[in-house]
């Protein structure tokens, strides 16, 4: 009776076992792609923007590090984004900062605050955007130009809220995003700042100087009259 012989397992070559663990890493990766793709969340938050050619760019710094020249527009949007969404307006240095004055020693910075659509809240309804100008130290960062014009809401060096809005919460994960949420801006108009009063020195001046005009032209007048009639009594006599 013949008996054959068990069948030898070769043990695998190197090369098969790379190809073996490409393949298992492979596997995963589709495996486990999509659970990661349906849990990427975005985030409710404050972004951080500076004008650049009448544009926002994306700050690549945070608030807290970052220094704005003279003459510069820093722009805050609250908005549900993964990447940020950019202040809705871009008013110009010129609109926001033209009636306020230059100040020695002392910088101005234009800052454009844009609370963001109702689609972006979780609850309540945004303020309208602002744009104000900041006449701060030249060292001023961000975070303390944006102090000078408004109240934010700072927590571990991050900007969480601004004038109160939103009152709680920093940087919120927003697992699912609304239609809403997601369509795209609308831009608004943020109107130009009204041209500053007079100093109440020149006001008191300019009315001086109208009250002296008037003084003299009287004077002028009771001359003249005083004269018609000296003439016309001597062609009487």
């Amino acid at each position: 009776m013949s008996h054959s012989r068990p069948t030898a397992v070769r043990p695998l070559r190197p090369a098969a076992l790379l190809t073996l663990a490409a393949l298992v890493a492979a596997l995963f990766t589709a495996v486990i792609s999509p659970a990661a793709t349906a849990s990427a969340a975005a985030y409710r938050y404050w972004g951080y923007f500076q004008q650049a050619n009448g544009s926002w760019k994306y700050s690549q710094v945070g608030s807290d590090q970052y220094k704005p020249r003279d003459g510069a527009v820093d722009g805050w949007r609250f908005a549900v984004s993964e990447t940020g969404r950019p202040p809705r307006a871009t008013p110009s240095f010129q609109d926001i900062c033209g009636a306020t004055p230059a100040v020695a020693g002392k910088k101005r910075v234009g800052v454009v605050i844009d609370y963001g659509r109702a689609a972006d809240a979780a609850t309540g309804t945004p303020p309208a955007p602002v744009a104000k100008c900041a006449v701060v130290d030249p060292t001023a960062s961000g975070t303390e130009v944006l102090a000078a014009v408004a109240s934010p809401r700072v927590e571990k060096q991050m900007v969480c809220g601004i004038d109160g809005w939103p009152a709680t919460g920093c940087s919120d994960t927003v697992a699912t995003v609304s239609a809403a949420a997601k369509a795209a801006d609308t831009p608004v108009t943020i109107a130009a700042a009204k041209k500053a009063d007079a100093p109440a020195d020149a006001k008191a001046s300019s009315g001086t100087s109208t009250s002296t005009l008037v003084l003299i032209g009287a004077i002028v007048l009771v001359a003249i009259v005083v004269g018609a009639v000296a003439v016309r009594r001597r062609s009487r006599t």
